[in-house]
């Protein structure tokens, strides 16, 4: 049978993939560990069921160190996909300094280290780089998360909306070693949140700019400083890029008697106790504690806790008078809410045309249920609901637009058949638990194929915010929650201390 150029290619891909894999002596599940994605989606790609994605294929060539080979092989199949397609239907370029987790950037060594001093801790965290991609780094994301009162979060949230965590106060500062010339590096906002912050660390200063380079290696090195009224008593580190070798260090005075234990949890393991104990030496007044690891698989996360057996623990807060919360009010409403089970169960597909009537029943349900909660939020955003979110647990879902006057679409059995390459982030909420939101990527198109009342089916291309709305639903429907997509070491953030209730997402 005579294969087109495009099949051709994805074989191609999937060839040099299991050749670097195989020379790497690594299994499809070391592999999938590594990279962050589930060990069958390894197999269906190279096995041919499934065509590579670009995050895909940057991943594994960071892991792999295929030397760009991974990477040419999925331009080549972009490039006849894209063609295919046609001019008029291509997804729109990747900015030059766009960097999603995983591209092309390898951390040979990270070492992170938290010191107690005069009533602060302070915290620098030193990384080797290797730019193992085809594109110039010229910035990377960094996050600093406190939670003063980790074993109560309602405590903690109270705690850092009355005493947020400025940029002021952190005096973060970075700088970059190249062989021994020590630059300063230049850092922007990009999330600016009571207890949580995230900043691109900028390969530039005031005298110029200096990019890492494809098969360069630098070292960077950033610092930031947090009181003790605001640091609770652990400290973590996410592995979001591939990472060779991972060293955490603890400084304690030895005067407050500290005992230190850690806990680690990754995608395909509940949290547990680290695989290897601690390293503890007394110096000079201080009790300093090490541990370390090689190859820690992607969206691992390592946490080091402890106490001050000569210090008294704080007094418990004083109870606070209870008030309604966003959640109470969407229960009231007859949402339901996170923990039932139908909310993680995949929804049932309708047979039609011989479920017409249900799909209809259901649609007009869902049309009510929207009705009432418009009189309780303004959902400037715009706004979907899923069946399993008012308790019937069936594949339809409405979206309405952020325009309010519009009539919201219609997903019958919706499907997602193909996405956007490029992505971003934004806060989501979610009527099943709308006491928070939380970051999440998504692709800026999204076509879905879904069902009409006839059973045909039609695919529609949905673009910015509604891509983001339909996504939501689909993983609704799918038993999915936005949660399950956000980076493991993103905190969620109460509805009260989210600034941009009421505003529409910016594009």
């Amino acid at each position: 049978m005579t294969t087109s150029p495009i099949e051709r290619a994805a074989d191609s891909f999937a060839a040099e993939l299991s050749r670097r894999r195989v020379e790497r002596g690594m299994t499809k599940k070391q592999l999938a560990a590594r990279m962050g994605f589930d060990p069958s989606y390894v197999s269906h790609v190279e096995g041919r069921r499934h065509r590579p994605t670009e995050d895909f294929a940057r991943r594994a060539e960071a892991v792999l160190g295929a030397s760009g080979a991974i990477w040419q092989r999925f331009q080549e199949y972009d490039e006849l996909r894209q063609a295919r397609a046609g001019a008029a239907h291509r997804d729109p370029p990747v900015p030059e300094q766009w960097m999603p987790p995983g591209t092309g950037l390898i951390v040979e060594q990270e070492t992170a280290t938290l010191a107690f001093h005069d009533d602060a801790y302070r915290c620098v965290i030193r990384r080797a780089l290797y730019n193992a991609g085809t594109e110039p780094v010229t910035r990377y994301l960094v996050r600093i998360a406190v939670d003063r009162y980790p074993n109560d979060p309602a405590r903690s949230n109270r705690h850092h909306r009355e005493n947020p965590l400025t940029f002021a106060e952190l005096d973060l500062q970075a700088y970059c070693d190249d062989q021994g010339n020590r630059e300063p590096m230049e850092w922007r906002k990009k999330h600016d949140r009571d207890a949580f912050k995230e900043v691109w660390l900028l390969f530039e200063n005031s005298e110029g700019r200096f990019p890492l380079y494809p098969g360069q290696r630098v070292t960077t090195e950033y610092s930031y400083r947090v009181s003790q009224d605001k640091w609770g008593q652990w400290f973590q580190r996410a592995v979001r890029l591939p990472t060779r070798r991972l060293a955490l260090r603890l400084d304690l005075p030895l005067e407050l008697d500290p005992q230190v234990w850690g806990v680690e949890i990754s995608l395909s393991a509940e949290e547990g106790p680290l695989r290897t104990p601690l390293v503890r030496r007394d110096s000079d007044g201080r009790a300093l504690f090490e541990w370390s690891t090689d190859d820690p698989p992607l969206n691992a996360r390592y946490r080091l806790e402890w106490r001050y057996r000569a210090q008294p623990p704080a007094p418990p807060p004083a109870p606070a008078e209870p008030t309604p919360r966003a959640s109470d009010r969407m229960r009231a409403a007859g949402i339901v809410q996170l923990g039932a089970e139908l909310l993680r169960q995949p929804a049932r597909q309708f047979d039609l045309p011989r479920d017409e009537a249900t799909a209809r029943d259901v649609v007009a349900r869902l049309r009510a249920a929207m009705d009432r909660l418009a009189e309780l939020h303004p959902f400037s955003k715009g706004v979907g609901l899923a069946a399993p979110q008012i308790g019937l647990p069936w594949a339809a879902a409405l979206v309405r637009p952020p325009d309010r006057d519009a009539e919201p679409v219609v997903l019958l059995n919706p499907r997602v058949v193909d996405a956007a390459l490029e992505t971003d982030e934004q806060y989501e909420g979610c009527l099943s638990l709308f006491d928070l939101r939380g970051l999440v990527s998504r692709p800026l198109r999204l076509d879905v194929e879904h069902a009409r009342w006839d059973g045909s089916r039609v695919i529609t291309s949905f673009e910015l915010a509604m891509a983001r709305l339909v996504a939501h639903e689909v993983d609704h429907l799918e038993g999915r929650l936005y949660v399950d997509r956000m980076d493991p070491d993103v905190p969620l953030v109460p509805i009260e201390e989210y600034r941009d209730s009421g505003n529409p997402w910016r594009y």
